[in-house]
């Protein structure tokens, strides 16, 4: 299928060829008919790929300050390669679609259906149910494609909260403008229309604005007050783009005491005190379409927020737009500036830049002949490696197989090959197997286990998928890298523990991600032990960083939580360094602030061994960023050892041994896959025994779940 994707490294905008995505739960498979070019969004997408690295980093100054604490802890050259990758991934184009239901998981649509969505350019989409809409009878799907952007004005007005017969400014009269002013006018509000375009302010008129047409250099304030009968405005929405703080100033000059100003648009936010303080004017900048955007529980749980205490969802506001499109009470085909045909699609980024161009439709047609074509997408310029031992299967691209994983396999010297991606949707899926030369990519699970051409499955899936994809490698004779964890529950580690028990005498190998006991500087401390038969204590301290309790990872049913999905990391490399089976553990949670953080963010964990070694790990994500992330210090028979983000380790009165370094900081990943590739080659055990693996992800599960 067609898909439109930009290029954030040079601005280039393209027409990819990828699989149609398969559905999952709560979800949508839908035929595109028409989408609408987000004239604003999508502009300054392009403008900021079109930029040098220097504007972009001008633009981006927060990202900016996370490049320079990246660089603090990993060096320049990583920090480097990882921008460089992050800016050549292509995105996704587009968010306001209209089409039909191919398939659907949820009783609320059903097939043939006629719905919109926040889809992208693209012929197939898969979707979130509850960022759909079923379209009314009389509303044309060239009409429905404008709901999406049409929910971010009306979530504006909602902010606003006008009453009947109030007077409210709109600046800015481009699409949101003209939609925002349509919608309150519908709503028995009297609009005055402010911009630059003649005629753009003409067809606010026609809309039955009263319009400032700021060309001809009237005073902004003088011009409000004389077409409001000498008062101030009731309220104001910013739909303008531009850089300029006098947006505010004005709209604050304009605006009556207690008045309220909401911003849609992007503008200068250089406040003025006076402007606010005098008047006690509330300012409130809008987000998007409507309560349930952003919150992974509403969009990909498929989860509602109750109608009494939300009345207004992001599909809710869907709805009533599109009621105000059935019930003509907006009308969006004077808008309509061009139409092109998805194969033409490009020509409406040439003319984007021309503000004359209000809204671009893209038009879509015999989607469902593509949909229905086997889901095996085969890239032909790929070429066959000869005597190739290891042909690799990756099942789920994402950035960690994207910036470190295939990188790592691409160093590697042992005779392999890039065989197929499994992966239900195609995107990411298409920019991995074009980057690395994949031969083909399938959304087909049952054809990607039973390939018999692959022979080395690569895992990187969210968490919870770990544990049943493991199994079913292991039934189909594959050998696994599987990355952390190995499960996220006791029962799913004793589902792969079956698996292994029941694979007989075959010799394939089962290897995890626990990369740091490969690092250089872990291998070093490893060979320092070696010479020091006394017991150990360790003190590791983990300055994890700050993640929302949004985040995936945070959850417990999908991502485990940080102790099964980052933590795991230095259970298992204090059990390396130890050399000796683990004989209890204990752990302290800490007490956070419930709406910030959880108590899996802050935890200390204690481990003895069975030689009589102890340990401590210090999880910590309330720690600040210019602390190193990962330090580890080693006491044993009155001398010490200190490693400092693997990148330099000290000796303090060890025997023969004062200090060693990296260039660069290495946490193993290289060496990690290289030793799985040579445990295949040469017919080897796993690198790691499958009962220090078993062991690891049991102490780690063991933690989360006391805390259950």
């Amino acid at each position: 299928m067609k898909q439109i994707v930009q290029n954030l490294s040079n601005g280039e905008t393209s027409i990819v060829d990828i699989p149609p995505p398969k559905n999952i739960k709560n979800h949508l498979i839908v035929s595109s008919k028409y989408s609408l070019v987000s004239t604003g969004t999508e502009r300054m997408l392009i403008n900021f790929g079109r930029s040098n690295l220097l504007q972009k980093a001008i633009s981006e100054s927060d990202r900016v300050l996370q490049v320079f604490d990246k660089i603090k802890t990993d060096g320049i050259l990583p920090t480097y390669e990882a921008v460089k990758s992050k800016l050549n991934d292509p995105i996704a184009l587009g968010y306001s679609n209209a089409g039909v239901v191919l398939e659907s998981s949820v009783q609320k649509f059903k097939e043939g259906d006629r719905v919109i969505s926040n889809g992208p350019h693209a012929e197939i989409l898969r979707v979130p149910s509850n960022l759909c809409a079923l379209i009314p009878e009389k509303v044309t799907f060239e009409e429905a494609s404008f709901t999406v952007i049409g929910s971010v004005s009306l979530q504006g007005i909602r902010l606003a909260k006008p009453n009947i017969g109030e007077t409210f400014l709109v600046i800015g009269l481009g699409l949101l403008g003209l939609i925002t002013t349509q919608i309150l006018i519908a709503n028995g509000c009297d609009v005055i229309g402010v911009d630059h375009d003649e005629k753009r302010c003409q067809l606010a008129k026609s809309f039955g604005a009263k319009i400032i047409c700021l060309k001809n250099n009237e005073d902004f304030y003088q011009s409000v007050i004389s077409f409001n009968k000498g008062k101030e405005v009731d309220g104001t929405i910013i739909c303008a783009d531009t850089k300029s703080n006098s947006v505010i100033h004005n709209s604050a000059q304009s605006t009556r005491q207690r008045g309220r100003i909401i911003l849609v648009g992007q503008v200068g936010l250089n406040l003025k005190r006076d402007d606010f303080y005098k008047k006690e004017i509330s300012f409130q900048v809008s987000s998007s379409y409507g309560p349930g955007r952003y919150d992974k529980v509403y969009e990909e749980g498929g989860v509602d927020y109750p109608i009494g205490f939300v009345r207004w969802t992001a599909q809710r506001n869907f709805e009533t737009f599109l009621n105000l499109l059935s019930e003509e009470k907006i009308n969006m085909k004077p808008l309509v500036s061009q139409i092109f045909d998805v194969d033409n699609s490009l020509k409406a980024y040439e003319t984007i830049e021309d503000k004359k161009n209000l809204a671009t439709l893209i038009k879509y047609s015999k989607n469902e002949e593509i949909h229905n074509k086997k889901t095996d997408f085969i890239y032909e310029d790929v070429q066959t490696k000869d005597e190739v031992e290891i042909e690799i299967g990756l099942v789920g691209p994402g950035n960690f197989s994207m910036r470190t994983l295939l990188p790592a396999i691409k160093k590697q010297k042992y005779k392999y090959s890039f065989a197929s991606i499994l992966s239900s949707q195609g995107l990411n899926a298409h920019n991995q197997a074009k980057k690395f030369k994949f031969k083909d990519i399938t959304t087909d699970e049952k054809s990607f286990w039973e390939n018999k051409n692959i022979n080395t499955v690569f895992i990187t899936t969210p968490h919870n998928f770990h544990s049943d994809q493991v199994c079913e490698g292991i039934k189909n004779n594959k050998n696994i890298f599987v990355e952390k964890p190995l499960a996220i529950n006791l029962k799913q580690l004793e589902e792969v523990k079956t698996c292994m028990d029941e694979r007989g005498k075959s010799s394939q190998i089962l290897m995890i991600g626990f990369n740091r006991r490969f690092a250089p500087l872990s291998k070093k401390i490893k060979k320092l032990l070696e010479q020091n038969k006394d017991p150990k204590t360790f003190i590791m301290t983990i300055n994890a960083g700050f993640i929302e309790k949004e985040n995936w990872q945070q959850d417990l049913e999908v991502g485990g939580g940080r102790i099964i999905g980052e933590a795991c990391h230095f259970i298992d490399l204090m059990r390396f360094f130890a050399g000796s089976e683990i004989e209890s553990h204990s752990v302290n949670f800490g007490q956070t602030k419930p709406d910030k953080f959880t108590q899996l963010d802050q935890v200390l964990i204690n481990m003895n061994f069975k030689d009589g070694s102890m340990g401590a790990i210090n999880y910590l994500s309330n720690g600040g960023k210019s602390f190193p992330k990962e330090r580890i210090d080693i006491f044993s028979s009155q001398s010490c050892l200190q490693l400092n983000n693997f990148r330099n380790l000290k000796g303090y009165n060890w025997p023969n041994f004062k200090f060693a370094r990296n260039l660069f900081q290495n946490k193993g990943h290289d060496q990690c896959v290289e030793s799985f590739f040579r445990a295949i080659t040469n017919g080897e055990p796993s690198p790691i025994p499958f009962e220090e693996i078993f062991e690891v992800s049991k102490v780690a599960i063991e933690i989360t779940e006391s805390f259950k």
